[in-house]
């Protein structure tokens, strides 16, 4: 196996990921571009996206990070939009999209069009997580558009496989799509519940950090296969168990935390740049083979395929936020009344990613009876064109479209408000707590030890309030940060001395990974990440 052509794309995706935090365009974007242009370049390696690959192992860790990181008290709050998107959107979707094709393309079997429907139907979970995180997107907004991700790629892998049967010339019903549906759902849902229980006992049991991220690399790809082994959906799986690991994570200890946080940004960075840049590679995969579509009819279909996608998402996200609110009065009193911008925003994000374009390779070349299936590179080049349309024109122009909308964001200021009053009521509870354990003869510490303590519990609890206060007129620091920064620069200078000990070897180099590893954690503790 040459891993050449591996090595080169993960190296090269890298590179152009980590040079795109330098310039104002997304990393998503710029790494579709930089795959585009270099498809055509001569010598480059043929890659062609491997359905087998990226649907079991590419999608579980994906999702994983972004189920982590999400929360499930807001995605909980948000169910109804969530749902009405995750599911009720992407069949309207597989439906409109899918007649429309029928309608525009001459020749296209209806049955070949609903694959394309179901096919383009799901915004993408990291392209709307990687976008929505540069632009800044306000928090309920930003919480819909990945819950919507993270749970429609299962309603379009179903409806992908109603309509794929009916396709090849399997028999199809509507009432076996329907019990089809809610057997992955259901059954996706229940193997999560079964698994996240005993995975959180083994991450708490287990006592040796590096155990507990070996297991955390696992946990995806166990909750997804799994699933798909009695026939459920892995993603759905993947999801209840990440949501629920997410929302107990406190229960694991320190050290899990700091390499598991460390261990799962490196793989999906890796995993998105190699993702985002394969989407461009495929571009000679697509064109080969259109036959007679070749030129400008093919690019006509392409337009019109795009704006029926981005047309249908609009369609869909207004009457799902304004109609349930004048049905329902109880909707009336528990929600604000939305304006007319953010649900602008939510049907402008809909990017297309990856999962589209895995789906449409899977599609089987010949039906029953072993004829081709009909139109098959039309549809991936129809299904490439979508992604590209969406990432490239809503990608681009969603930023831009936020700052002229004046949409509401995040409030930093009562965020750092919030953030004092909870510090301080635990200041105030770990303050009685260990009053409590020095009265104890067993906790008897000397004065400026117990003093000690009381000082860093103080520190930690003055330190927030102390980024509401003024800041220093000459370097425009706060308190708080020129205190992390000097502790930074003690810390760094300690680092220097047992580095030039270790050269003149009057320490060794494991005991210089002891003294550098505890010089890290207070490091940790002193100056918490900001971005």
């Amino acid at each position: 196996m040459n891993v050449v052509p591996l090595l080169l794309l993960v190296a090269g995706s890298a590179a152009v990921a980590g040079a795109a935090r330098r310039t104002p365009v997304p990393a998503p974007l710029l790494l579709v571009a930089v795959g585009l242009a270099v498809s055509y370049l001569p010598g480059v390696p043929g890659y062609t996206l491997d359905p087998d690959i990226v649907l079991p192992l590419v999608l579980p860790p994906l999702l994983y990070t972004a189920a982590t990181d999400s929360s499930y008290l807001d995605l909980r709050a948000q169910m109804r939009p969530v749902a009405l998107l995750s599911v009720g959107y992407v069949l309207f979707a597989t439906l409109t999209v899918g007649w429309a094709a029928y309608l525009i393309v001459p020749g296209l079997p209806l049955t070949a069009a609903l694959v394309l429907g179901a096919v383009v139907a799901p915004p993408d979970a990291v392209a709307a997580t990687a976008v929505a995180r540069r632009v800044g997107l306000p928090s309920r907004v930003t919480t819909i558009l990945q819950g919507e991700s993270l749970v429609n790629d299962a309603t379009a892998i179903t409806a992908y496989k109603v309509a794929l049967a009916a396709a090849v010339g399997e028999s199809a019903t509507w009432t076996g799509g329907v019990r089809e549906f809610l057997l992955a759902a259901v059954g996706g849902v229940v193997v999560g519940l079964l698994l996240m229980v005993p995975i959180q006992w083994l991450r708490t049991h287990l006592k040796e950090a590096l155990l507990q991220n070996t297991l955390s690399l696992l946990i995806p790809f166990v909750a997804y296969g799994a699933a798909e082994w009695v026939h459920a959906s892995g993603v759905l799986a993947v999801v209840v168990v990440a949501l629920y690991l997410g929302y107990h994570n406190w229960q694991v200890d320190f050290a899990t935390r700091l390499q598991e946080e460390a261990v799962w940004k490196m793989v999906a960075f890796v995993l998105e740049s190699a993702v985002f840049a394969l989407i461009g590679l495929q571009l000679p995969v697509v064109l080969r083979g259109l036959g007679p579509y070749e030129g400008t009819r093919a690019a006509w279909y392409a337009v019109a395929v795009f704006l029926v996608v981005v047309g249908s998402r609009f369609v869909w996200v207004y009457p799902a936020t304004f109609l349930p609110r004048a049905l329902f009065g109880r909707i009336r009193e528990r929600e604000e009344n939305p304006t007319w911008k953010a649900p602008f925003i939510i049907g402008w994000a809909g990017m297309r990613g990856v999962v589209s374009l895995a789906i449409a390779f899977s599609i089987p070349r010949t039906v029953h009876g072993g004829g081709p299936f009909p139109e098959r590179n039309l549809v991936l080049f129809l299904t490439f064109t979508t992604v590209i349309g969406t990432l490239v024109v809503q990608g681009l122009s969603l930023p831009p479209i936020i700052r002229l909308l004046r949409l509401p964001g995040r409030d930093p200021q009562a965020e750092t408000l919030a953030e004092a009053n909870a510090q301080a009521q635990a200041s105030r509870a770990a303050e009685q707590h260990l009053d409590a354990l020095l009265q104890d003869e067993r906790n008897a510490l000397p004065p400026p030890l117990a003093d000690r303590l009381r000082t860093v519990l103080e520190r930690r609890r003055n330190a927030v309030w102390e980024r509401l206060g003024s800041v220093n007129p000459v370097t425009g620091e706060t308190v708080d940060d020129t205190y992390r920064r000097l502790s930074r620069e003690m810390i760094g200078a300690e680092r220097e001395v047992f580095v030039k000990l270790r050269n003149h070897r009057y320490i060794d180099d494991e005991m210089l990974r002891t003294l550098l590893r505890r010089l890290d954690l207070e490091e940790a503790a002193a100056y918490r990440e900001t971005t």
